[in-house]
């Protein structure tokens, strides 16, 4: 008789503590509905705890009511990529648990949600980037291709958007994600003409555009075949490896550009700049070199190394100049390396020919 009364009182504190969760998340509802987000949150925040041991029911509306207050927020602009993953991991929940329950109360709105949240961050991503907010527009990008891996698209504008915010440890995890999924952003683009606005637009799929023209609302259909981006993602990595002082893999990826495209100038200055940067090293180390014979021999032969490595610069240049004969950064490096190693002749003959 005693067990089945603390059963029983079990039971009744299992169903007082279910009530109370869903007086909680009615309030949060009522809270969100009137417009007051944060109200919404801070009760959701309290009782989250709760929730890993609650009805499916319950879960589904307190995980759908998460979802749509940290969405009211990105929508907002308010740490928008932080709240998107916060609303997307919350949407997703609630897919998780009607699926695994099959009991479907909000699973359609939360997928509703989910595609517009994506089309919106997209938007406000590139806005941002327009508006030269470049590291907003980054991490927005970059948590719609979290969301949708698939569309690698996005990562590419994250990995454009930190470069173009001097954001280079993120460029650089960026840009090595694309390499290693081997991206060209290769893919052909379906315009067509809106005959009301007489502007053309790009669509999804060659089947989504022909649906439209059949409709009789576009036409002239073209497809665009953009140039691989291989190169400007090898040159960027290069250039942010560069800026934090990561020579080695700088050189490595410039070389591996020059792969692609062999008339690459942006690849042969840089690359003469890196090889003047592994000269300062030698520089910096016989600097700490003090008078006696072994320091000093050890001073004439890295001071021989540096002079090589100099040397070494010079064919990248000369391959600019041949491309550009009149480029201004590629003349004035030749010449400070030839006046550096006394190459007097090489010097005039260049001086003269400019």
């Amino acid at each position: 008789m005693k067990k089945n009364f603390k059963i029983l009182l079990l039971l009744l504190s299992i169903s007082i503590g279910v009530y109370a969760q869903k007086e909680e998340i009615k309030e949060a509802q009522s809270y969100y509905s009137k417009g007051k987000t944060q109200e919404a949150l801070a009760i959701l925040k309290k009782i989250e705890y709760l929730i890993v041991n609650a009805p499916v029911e319950v879960k589904s509306d307190f995980y759908f009511t998460k979802g749509n207050v940290y969405k009211d927020l990105a929508s907002k602009n308010v740490d928008a990529a932080a709240n998107f993953a916060l609303a997307v991991g919350a949407y997703q929940d609630v897919l998780l648990y009607e699926n695994d329950s099959q009991i479907y109360k909000y699973a359609f709105k939360a997928s509703l949600a989910l595609k517009e949240m994506k089309s919106k961050l997209v938007d406000g991503a590139y806005n941002d980037f327009k508006a030269e907010k470049f590291k907003e527009s980054a991490d927005k990008s970059y948590e719609v291709y979290l969301f949708d891996k698939k569309d690698v698209r996005n990562l590419f504008n994250a990995a454009s958007a930190a470069f173009a915010a001097k954001e280079y440890k993120s460029a650089i995890k960026y840009f090595e994600e694309l390499k290693r999924l081997n991206y060209t952003g290769e893919v052909v683009i379906f315009y067509a003409t809106n005959k009301k606005t007489k502007q053309e637009e790009a669509f999804i799929s060659m089947s989504a555009r022909e649906a439209s023209i059949q409709e009789g609302l576009y036409e002239k259909p073209r497809n665009v075949n953009p140039p691989s981006k291989k190169e400007e993602i090898l040159t960027s990595l290069a250039f942010c490896y560069m800026e934090t002082n990561d020579y080695c893999s700088a050189e490595k990826y410039y070389e591996d550009a020059l792969q692609v495209n062999q008339n690459c100038m942006t690849c042969f200055i840089n690359l003469a700049y890196v090889k003047i940067q592994f000269k300062k090293e030698l520089q910096d180390l016989m600097g700490t070199l003090g008078n006696s014979p072994g320091e000093m021999q050890q001073y004439d032969k890295l001071d021989a190394q540096k002079d090589e490595i100099v040397k070494s610069a010079i064919p990248y240049l000369k391959k600019a100049l041949n491309i550009e004969p009149k480029n201004e950064s590629a003349t004035k490096s030749l010449l400070g390396i030839y006046r550096s190693l006394n190459m007097t002749g090489e010097y005039n003959a260049l001086k003269n020919s400019m």
